[in-house]
């Protein structure tokens, strides 16, 4: 699963007199993650703390994560749990808390810094990344009108289309589907219709 979030986004909430404010980037590796850390901290440089966890590669393979002087394992550790939870790849959080006045104990602390993160990414949204392999299709004008209700009943959108002597058609399959795809289009249409493989795409189909 390519799970990221749907875009950068800043969301702030109020625990006991205390501010959190969570900013979420997409990054693609770990300089582009230390910048982006960098810039929070010396935006909020006044802030007590800047707090960050983030994830980088297909299955999460780097992992990284900062309390920066929160207690140990109270802020960093708890916001990279609600990233691995939700299978969250290539992401960056960082939390800036301004100290209100109230301590909120080691429990306290853990449950503000993943709640926030966890309320920040239900607000923001999240997409999945899908790899689709581009068709080029190649028919007779007789199957046009079939093959338009094939598709319609796959649920495949084109992507193009050109009438010449024949008709050609691009399309995109996700990787998944693809192999079914083409065994039922060779046994609707008696392997009438011509296939070629093209460039293939990453799609980002929103989750609920």
């Amino acid at each position: 699963m390519r799970i990221t979030i749907k875009s950068d986004s800043i969301n702030e909430e109020e625990i006991k007199k205390s501010r959190f404010i969570c900013y979420l980037k997409r990054i693609e590796n770990e300089e582009e993650a230390r910048e982006f850390i960098s810039a929070v901290k010396k935006e909020h440089w006044k802030a007590n703390h800047n707090c960050s966890a983030y994830t980088l590669g297909e299955q999460q393979e780097i992992q990284r994560t900062s309390d920066d002087g929160e207690p140990s394992g109270t802020a960093g550790v708890p916001m990279l749990e609600i990233l691995k939870k939700k299978q969250i790849i290539n992401t960056c959080a960082v939390i800036t808390r301004y100290f209100g006045g109230v301590k909120l104990g080691t429990g306290g602390l853990i449950r503000a810094y993943s709640g926030v993160l966890n309320h920040a990414i239900e607000v923001t949204g999240l997409v999945q990344r899908v790899e689709q392999q581009g068709l080029t299709l190649t028919l007779d004008y007789s199957l046009f009108d079939s093959l338009q209700h094939f598709l319609l009943a796959e649920h495949i959108e084109m992507a193009n289309s050109k009438f010449l002597t024949e008709v050609k058609l691009d399309l995109f399959i996700d990787n998944d589907k693809l192999d079914g795809f083409i065994s039922r289009i060779n046994e609707k249409f008696s392997g009438k219709i011509k296939i070629k493989k093209t460039a293939k795409q990453l799609v980002e189909v929103a989750l609920s």
